[in-house]
This record gives structure tokens, C-alpha cells and sequence, in this order.
């Protein structure tokens, strides 16, 4: 009995505390929660499907997650739920793609299908990202003039001869400038609008002649300021590492939720009242936000869920269509290398890092491997590989089932493997400036050369500056472009060897390949 009435007291306690509790203006739910509210017919409601960093427009990992088309159906569940729905994506999706590199009409793709993906499945909005500036700046202008969505950045500014001007799309002829912010209007049950703003800034990774990027923090300071008056609430879609999305947040405490991108692994973060969310790239996952706003309190509630594309979500038909144009395109480039692109040629147990943050600073098992294939398609007969971290585009890691197009992603742009005669002297600078180079794409990913002590060790031994070596090296590496003494005029490079194309070292991919196999067996 006396334990009955410690639990009655207990379930009172929590009663009174539950009811007493004052009302929050931005109240969200933890990431795992998945119901939806009981609607208030004196309450606004609207939901945001939310994407950031997605490269790929099919399914990935051996067609287990991801997928536009999957996004899609889900995209139309969420309408059929709540005709108040957007579809958003947080900054990235032109470029790294290996779709992208490819060579359609005697064109580069250079995005051109993700734009026509994203216009089938009728996205309302997107944030720049850093890799949208991976293109020209011709090409960035074709897929703004394709684009039937919005764009949003308040620090990214087109630079001509030192003048800054937003970007604009050509639509019929006429130009139409870009803003900084975009409100998006809902009806209140009262026939009145509720207004929803969105703000945005973009990380100043990608630095291009013809961008200018502004402080993101007075920008986005700047640009809150000026839609705040304007609209009810104001959210965030940003672009930026999720140490800068914690500053904005303490920046501008009343936004209820930034909706960030950057990052490629999903988050779920809290900095005093402001929520900070970021989906898995490549539409692993997405982050569907439920909204109810009361327009006479002025409070926002909303609930967020992080929720996996996976193979159990059937394929919507419009946009399978376009996603299957383009990979009818991808595949046949990829048999001119490769007979069946979608063989698993590996099993990565221990996940292989190509994110751009790691293969530009520091040795990576991903780019052993790439180098290792590199001394593997000239039987291991050289005294060390080396290949640039830029040349790695996936910016994602991979994991499991390990396809041939998996490797077609990680080095869209392939290239031959070249066999290299060098002075020491020279191949000495060459290392050294790699591993000065950190953070940068010349730095180098490296098989059987290894700094011990303060010495370069090679495969056979410490380097001596008056011997000569045989490296293999990507071909971009000779064109002096990211190592400005090596080029195949060098006076230290003795000579070169260009592969046949029936030779492994002709693509570099194939020299992946052809070691994954081996290493699988």
C-alpha cells in the first residue's frame, strides 16, 4: 500500500509538472519522433522535406539506399499528407558527380541532369553550396537558366572586374535576379497568410574568380534582419560546417531550425532554442519537418524526422523515367571500361574514406588502395605511386557491397597511369610539397613512400637524391598544374611512359578494379 500511494504521488508530480510547464515559441521534438499532430482547425500547418549534398540521382550501395525516384514517392505521401509541403535541399547537388563528368551531345553533363531530376520532382527551393561552384561559370549559368526552383544565398555574389551583382536565371529572355532570402506564403484557416522566410549562407571552401563571397555572419545577420518584419517565422537553409551553423544559431536565437547541408553524415543538434539538422548525402535519408503555428500566440512547434530512402520505397514512375534517361548514358560510357559496371568487386567491412575533408590532408585507406592499384597495374615493378587527393570527387565514404560504379564515383575523371623516370632530388620536392600541400587537392595519396625519422622511405629502401626512380604517377600529376616542378618537361623527369589502351594503366578505375577483384578472392 505504502508503495501504491509512492507511485500515485510520483504520477501526480509528473502531472502537475507536465501542465505547468510554460509554452515554448520554438518547441521541437527529438529526431526520432514520427507522429503527426492532432490538428487544430485554429492552427496553420506545413511540412519540409529536407536534402542536402546529393551527387547521385539513383539509388547507391548496390541500389540499397537512396534514389530521386524513392525521394519522390515520399515527396507525394507528404503532399497527400499536407498540401502545405516543400521540398528543399541545403546546398551541393551539381557537382561531384561522376554522371556529371561525363560527355553527353559533346557536352560535360556538368549537372545538367540533376536540374532536369530535380525539376520532375518539383523542388520549391535550394541553398548554394560550395561544389555548385566546382563549374564554370558558363556552365553554372545553363543550370540556373534550367532550373525551375528558387535559389537562396545571402554571401555568394557574381564578381566581374571587382563588381558584385546577385546571380540571375535567364527566363524567356530576360534576366531575373536572385535573392538572398524567399518567403513562401500558407493559408491560415482564417483565409489570412502565414508567412515563412528562409535565409541562407554558403561556406567560402570553393574560391572561383567569378564569386565573391561576403562574411557569412553579417550576411545572414543582415539578411534576418530584413525578412524578419516581412514574414511569421524565419528558418534557416544553409550550407556551411555544422561549427559555423552553431555560431548562426547563437547569432539568431529565435529561428527555430536551420536546415544545413556540408556535412554528409546525418545530425540532429541543439544550441539553446535553435535546431540544427543534416540529412546523409546522396539521399540516404532526409529530414521530414512537421510544422503548427498558432497565429494568435505566435507559437511554432514542430516535429522532425529523420527518415532512411531505402529499397522498401517503391520507385515514383515520372522521375524513374529521367533517372533512367541518365543512367542509360552513365552505363554505357562505363562498359567502355568495364563490362558490368554493377559486379561487386568488394566487400568494404571497414568503411573507405574518399571525403574531400580527409583524402586533401591525410593519408586515407581509400587512397592507399588507389595508389596501391596504381603500382599494381605496372606489376608492382615501380618504387612508389602517388596520386593527388583532388583527383578523388566522391567527397562520401563507402561501405559493404563495393560495384564498379562505386569506383566510376570516386574517380569520375580516370586518366592514365603513367610509368615516370625521376631524379631523387626531384621526386624528394615532389613529396615534400604533397605533404605541405595538406588541405589542398595536390596533396598526395602515397603507396610504398612513407616519411620515417624526417626520411623518405621507398619501397626498396631509404630515397637517395642521386639515384634515379620509376613512380607511377595520375597523369594530371605531369601537367604541373597542382605541383608546379613536376611536368613531363621537368628537367629531373628522365621520361615517360604513356599505357596502351589493352593495357590495366590506361584508366586508373581499371587499375582499381582490377585490385578489388584481386583483393576479394
Amino acid at each position: 500500500m505504502k508503495q501504491f500511494k509512492t507511485l500515485l504521488l510520483l504520477l501526480i508530480t509528473c502531472i502537475v509538472v507536465s501542465c505547468g510547464s510554460p509554452r515554448k515559441k520554438n518547441n521541437s521534438t527529438t529526431p526520432e519522433t514520427r507522429h503527426q499532430f492532432k490538428k487544430d482547425a485554429d492552427k496553420t500547418y506545413f511540412t519540409i522535406l529536407q536534402l542536402n549534398d546529393v551527387y547521385e540521382i539513383a539509388p547507391i550501395q548496390g541500389g540499397m539506399y537512396g534514389g530521386m525516384a524513392r525521394v519522390e514517392t515520399v515527396h507525394k505521401q507528404l503532399l497527400e499528407e499536407d498540401k502545405n509541403t516543400m521540398l528543399v535541399l541545403a546546398g551541393d547537388f551539381l557537382s561531384p558527380s561522376l554522371l556529371g563528368t561525363m560527355k553527353y551531345n559533346g557536352e560535360r553533363v556538368r549537372g545538367k541532369q540533376m536540374v532536369e531530376v530535380m525539376n520532375a520532382m518539383n523542388f520549391d527551393l535550394v541553398a548554394f553550396g560550395n561544389h555548385e561552384f566546382d563549374l564554370s561559370y558558363s556552365h553554372l549559368q545553363d543550370r540556373l537558366n534550367e532550373s525551375k526552383f528558387d535559389w537562396i544565398s545571402a554571401n555568394v555574389l557574381h564578381n566581374v572586374d571587382g563588381k558584385h551583382s546577385y546571380f540571375h536565371k535567364v527566363v524567356d529572355g530576360k534576366k531575373h535576379p536572385l535573392k538572398d532570402a524567399f518567403i513562401k506564403e500558407f493559408k491560415n484557416p482564417d483565409g489570412t497568410l502565414l508567412k515563412v522566410g528562409f535565409i541562407s549562407v554558403c561556406i567560402p571552401s570553393n574560391p572561383k574568380s567569378y564569386v565573391y563571397y561576403g562574411d557569412m555572419y553579417k550576411e545572414i545577420q543582415r539578411s534576418y534582419n530584413e525578412i524578419k518584419k516581412q514574414v511569421d517565422i524565419v528558418l534557416g537553409l544553409t550550407h556551411a560546417a555544422l561549427t559555423q551553423d552553431k555560431e548562426i544559431a547563437k547569432l539568431l536565437p529565435n529561428v527555430p531550425l536551420i536546415m544545413g547541408g556540408h556535412e554528409h553524415t546525418n545530425s540532429y543538434t541543439k544550441v539553446g532554442e535553435v535546431t540544427i539538422t543534416k540529412a546523409d548525402a546522396n539521399a540516404k535519408t532526409a529530414y521530414i519537418h512537421r510544422f503548427e503555428y498558432d497565429s494568435k500566440t505566435k507559437v511554432v512547434n514542430f516535429k522532425s524526422e529523420l527518415k532512411e530512402i531505402t529499397k522498401s520505397i517503391p520507385f515514383d514512375g515520372n522521375v524513374k523515367e529521367v533517372v533512367d534517361k541518365w543512367q542509360v548514358i552513365l552505363e554505357d560510357k562505363i562498359q567502355e571500361v568495364v563490362s558490368n559496371p554493377y559486379e561487386v568487386i568488394y566487400k568494404a567491412i571497414e568503411p573507405l574514406d574518399a571525403r574531400e575533408s580527409t583524402i586533401r590532408t591525410v593519408q586515407t585507406n581509400m587512397g592507399k588502395l588507389i595508389a596501391e592499384a596504381m603500382s599494381l597495374a605496372y606489376n608492382n615493378e615501380v618504387d612508389c605511386a602517388l596520386v593527388n587527393g583532388g583527383s578523388v570527387r566522391i567527397d562520401d565514404v563507402l561501405s559493404g557491397d563495393v560495384n564498379a560504379v562505386d569506383i566510376f564515383r570516386v574517380l569520375p575523371y580516370g586518366g592514365e597511369i603513367l610509368k615516370v623516370k625521376i631524379k631523387g632530388g626531384l621526386l624528394k620536392e615532389v613529396l615534400d610539397f604533397g605533404v605541405k600541400s595538406s588541405g589542398t587537392g595536390a596533396y598526395l595519396q602515397r603507396f610504398n613512400a612513407n616519411k620515417v625519422n624526417g626520411e623518405w622511405m621507398l619501397k626498396n629502401g631509404k630515397l637517395q637524391e642521386n639515384q634515379t626512380y620509376t613512380v607511377a604517377f595520375s597523369n594530371y600529376l605531369l601537367r604541373g598544374l597542382d605541383i608546379p616542378m613536376l611536368s613531363n618537361k621537368s628537367e629531373g623527369v628522365l621520361s615517360v611512359y604513356t599505357p596502351k589502351k589493352e593495357e590495366i594503366a590506361y584508366d586508373i578505375r581499371k587499375a582499381v578494379v582490377t585490385l578489388f577483384r584481386k583483393t576479394s578472392r
